[in-house]
């Protein structure tokens, strides 16, 4: 079953068919290393010229512990107090997870937390979800890592019944649930979920179960075999969105050159991929500045004036503006 998430503002900004839209990772910032300085008033103020510049999202990793192997420790502080922080400073902006490891935690702690922020928010959450793959995760909590699919199947299941029925009789690993609700309830008791990469699931499973897909960034002509693959396995439209890393230069014309995940070019180029990646079905794309060598304010301000134009952000009419 597709759900359509017409009353939900951070779906209705983020997603539209045959469209793109852009979003961005936190930290807002570029740093080496695997801990950013996050400047939380710096970070604060950048949030809120997104949101008033018509960027469509903001995405904040779930990093419980940091593993320097991984080198990246996101925007360090807990994933639902940080966008429910970020919530009370913007207004029209989808606050998004990038992604809610599920395994690691009871989902009703999942469950409770996403509903509180997205009726806080006014239903501008939107969850990415994965299975987790960091190495100190899963001994730290007490798990193997072996089970994680079978945990995140479970998850799933049991969020959504804790956000759509009123008292379930719930078993799961995690325990069991009689005579008892959760609230609050999230608006339209559904949180969009778009399961992150493979999850350790098939496709089918993904398409069946996931409201879109959450992909790593890939070379065009290989994206587009991913999405051609999801567009084959949702009769009914479901979006398709991946994440991108950039690095961009002064140099408005400069060439693409590859870096981790993503590139270093000037806007031009950045403009032009993200038209191919519009061309083969990608929803949307959220850029991450880790590896930039500009501050991030400008690099900010250049896309707002070059680049969001050419992929506008429909904001629904019940957003309001600061």
């Amino acid at each position: 079953m597709t759900y359509t998430f017409s009353d939900r503002p951070g779906w209705d900004a983020m997603f539209r068919q045959g469209e793109l839209t852009l979003g961005l990772m936190y930290p807002l910032e570029s740093y080496s290393g695997a801990v950013p300085r996050l400047d939380v008033a710096e970070q604060v103020e950048q949030s809120v010229l997104a949101d008033q510049r018509g960027f469509a999202a903001l995405w904040a990793r779930d990093v419980p512990l940091l593993d320097l192997s991984f080198g990246d420790g996101g925007q360090l502080y807990d994933t639902w107090v940080w966008l429910t922080h970020i919530a009370a400073k913007t207004s029209r902006i989808a606050l998004a997870t990038g992604s809610t490891v599920l395994p690691l935690r009871n989902p009703i702690d999942i469950a409770k937390a996403a509903a509180s922020l997205d009726q806080l928010s006014g239903g501008r959450l939107v969850i990415g979800a994965a299975t987790g793959d960091r190495g100190v995760e899963f001994p730290a909590y007490g798990l193997n890592r072996d089970h994680s699919g079978e945990l995140f199947r479970q998850s799933v299941t049991t969020i959504r019944r804790l956000w759509g029925e009123d008292f379930p009789d719930v078993d799961s690993v995690y325990g069991t649930l009689r005579g008892t609700d959760l609230l609050p309830k999230p608006v339209g008791r559904r949180v969009p979920l778009l399961v992150t990469g493979n999850s350790r699931q098939d496709v089918e499973w993904i398409a069946e179960h996931g409201d879109g897909w959450l992909m790593y960034p890939r070379p065009v002509v290989q994206q587009r075999m991913i999405t051609t693959a999801w567009q084959q396995a949702t009769p009914e439209w479901k979006p398709f969105a991946q994440s991108l890393y950039i690095d961009l230069e002064e140099d408005a014309n400069g060439v693409p050159k590859p870096i981790h995940l993503g590139f270093r070019s000037g806007w031009r180029a950045l403009l032009d991929h993200l038209g191919q990646l519009h061309d083969i079905g990608v929803n949307h794309v959220a850029i991450n500045l880790k590896y930039g060598r500009r501050p991030a304010p400008e690099v900010l301000q250049e896309i707002a004036e070059n680049v969001l134009p050419h992929f506008p952000t429909v904001f629904p009419e019940t957003a309001k503006v600061h």
